[in-house]
């Protein structure tokens, strides 16, 4: 029996999604992997159909629920909060650029079930040295094996506690955003929740590796932020 849902939303970058879905699948705990294809291309659709078996993941095409272009975030977080709440489990978002590690997954159902109102619990992420990386540089020197924060959490692996997941309906996400991550922090908070990263559950990840446009960031600031603000692009 899978002791919680994991979901992975993809836009294309098959083989950091399939290096994720790995490494989920040698998960200490049973889990429940469904990756959700947010309008990949053709041969990103054919890849992730050729290994659901392989490596043991769900698949759903969101062209067969939706004609809204991609991003989708806000209805693969409405279709997994109805799959958890229906099964009594807590939900798990491990994004397509990060890589946990066998025990990762464990580590936050333990700390979730031993805590208290727990709302969201996230794992801090590092670069391939482990030092600790974006988004989560504002906790970087922080000596503390776990952060009680009220700073917004990274959807970069962090886990929806029952409880929150009862308390506030995905069908009240702002239909003019493409992100949440902001958001529902703020709202788990506002509910009376708590949130914490863990800095000892340390998840790799390759920021944006699966939406490179974002890594104009750093090489293309100027183009970034054109994208962004005239474009309209990445909306949180």
């Amino acid at each position: 029996m899978a002791e919680v849902i994991v979901i992975t939303p993809v836009k294309n970058s098959l083989e950091t999604t399939l290096d994720t879905a790995r490494a989920i699948s040698r998960s200490t705990v049973q889990v429940r992997h469904i990756i959700f294809n947010d309008f990949s291309t053709e041969e990103t659709k054919a890849g992730l159909e050729q290994f659901k078996s392989q490596v043991g993941y769900e698949l759903v095409h969101l062209e067969d629920h939706t004609n809204h272009p991609s991003p989708n975030y806000k209805l693969v977080l409405q279709m997994a909060q109805r799959m958890a709440n229906d099964a009594s489990l807590p939900l798990l978002v491990i994004e397509s650029d990060v890589v946990v590690k066998p025990n990762t997954i464990a580590d936050l159902l333990s700390f979730q079930k031993a805590t208290s109102k727990s709302g969201l619990v996230g794992s801090v992420t590092v670069d391939e040295k482990g030092v600790v990386n974006f988004p989560y540089l504002k906790f970087k020197g922080v000596k503390e094996k776990v952060i009680d924060t009220s700073r917004s959490l990274s959807f970069c692996c962090t886990l929806f506690s029952s409880d929150f997941l009862k308390a506030y309906d995905f069908m009240g996400l702002d239909e003019a955003k493409d992100w949440y991550d902001t958001f529902i922090s703020k709202k788990s908070i506002e509910l009376g929740f708590k949130n914490h990263v863990l800095m000892n559950a340390p998840v790799w990840h390759r920021p944006h590796a699966s939406r490179p446009w974002k890594q104009l960031k750093y090489s293309n600031p100027l183009k970034y932020y054109f994208l962004k603000f005239w474009k309209g692009m990445d909306k949180i």
